[in-house]
């Protein structure tokens, strides 16, 4: 999802090794009492969404603990007995934000209204890192005509953020929908198109949201599209068949992620299939055992984490909303976690 430079490698190695960079950071680990709101939470619902992606972690702590995950009688009990909460600060203010799967209205063919194209990764941007930027790509029409389309959707401006999110479902015109996933990306940095309408002075940092630039994009399209051009980060998709309808979009693991339970992190300070506690403050405030399967460029830091709010409009429309302050502490095993902690 928000999706960028997932792979197998990465996620079994941070799913083996922990947090990378926890050594520059402040670690400490916490009691259960010390999580706000720890005992009113759904348990239950935590251990469903981490019993979705632990069968992949292979290294022996965690693949005992999800063996034992599914014979539990009480979640809470589960968690409490086997795991420790662990605070990392990298010493960056904590930033929750929210992601969602977009739902487009597209096509298998392009027609007149289907005309913006989702592509597969050609093979030259396999090994050329960097590769052409989002401009370059666009000016130069090096993509088109190739058989790289996938689907044709009706809004360039949603092609776009379908990128950043990093997949979605596109509904076609006979009632069925396809699926698309990440498919790669051309190795350009991610930049932030909200914050360079904040640099232009056109909005104040509280007034930016998805919807936002949307509409400011639809309302000045020559200078919208010079807009979406300073992102020089452009994603790639493949079709995703394998996933039922009722389920989520893939994530990092490559397993369906949770409506708020899944969270995208940093997998630097964060391991890949770790329960995660977030007390997330701001408008809807709330506090929840969530869990780490999924990624995204511009999740960066241990305090950083990125909530899946679902599928849709409604749902994009409530993450679109959310850049909140709080905290997240991982939950580790026991021996684990302690092996963490500095020695004296």
């Amino acid at each position: 999802m928000k999706r960028v430079a997932w792979a197998a490698a990465v996620v079994a190695i941070f799913a083996m090794t922990g947090p990378s960079q926890a050594a520059q950071s402040s670690i400490s680990v916490l009691r259960f009492p010390d999580l706000n709101g720890w005992e009113s939470d759904d348990h239950q619902a935590a251990l469903d969404a981490f019993m979705e992606t632990c069968i992949d972690l292979k290294d022996p702590d965690w693949a005992s603990l999800c063996a034992l995950a599914g014979q539990q009688s009480s979640p809470r009990a589960f968690f409490e007995l086997f795991f420790r909460p662990v605070l990392v600060d990298d010493g960056a203010p904590a930033l929750f934000t929210g992601y969602f799967e977009p739902e487009l209205t597209g096509s298998l063919t392009q027609t007149p209204r289907f005309r913006y194209p989702l592509y597969r990764k050609p093979p030259e941007a396999n090994s050329t890192s960097p590769w052409l930027s989002r401009a370059e790509i666009e000016q130069s029409d090096a993509l088109s005509g190739r058989g790289l389309e996938i689907v044709w959707v009706d809004d360039p401006v949603d092609v776009f953020f379908l990128q950043i999110q990093g997949s979605g479902r596109v509904r076609l015109q006979d009632g069925q929908s396809l699926r698309v996933g990440y498919g790669g990306a051309n190795g350009q940095p991610y930049r932030s198109v909200g914050q360079e309408l904040i640099r232009r002075g056109v909005y104040q940092p509280h007034q930016v949201s998805a919807q936002v630039i949307r509409n400011w994009v639809k309302r000045n399209p020559q200078e919208g599209a010079d807009l979406l051009r300073h992102n020089p980060s452009f994603v790639f998709f493949r079709e995703v068949s394998e996933i039922p309808a009722h389920k989520g979009p893939l994530g990092a693991m490559n397993r369906s992620v949770t409506p708020m339970r899944t969270i995208a992190v940093d997998p630097a300070f964060t391991p890949l299939g770790a329960p995660v506690w977030v007390e997330k403050g701001g408008a809807g405030a709330f506090r929840r055992l969530m869990v780490a399967q999924d990624t995204g460029s511009a999740i960066k830091g241990a305090q950083r984490a990125d909530i899946f709010f679902g599928t849709g409009a409604q749902a994009g429309r409530k993450a679109g909303r959310v850049r909140d302050p709080g905290r997240m502490i991982v939950l580790l095993p026991i021996q684990r976690a302690y092996a963490m902690l500095p020695e004296e």
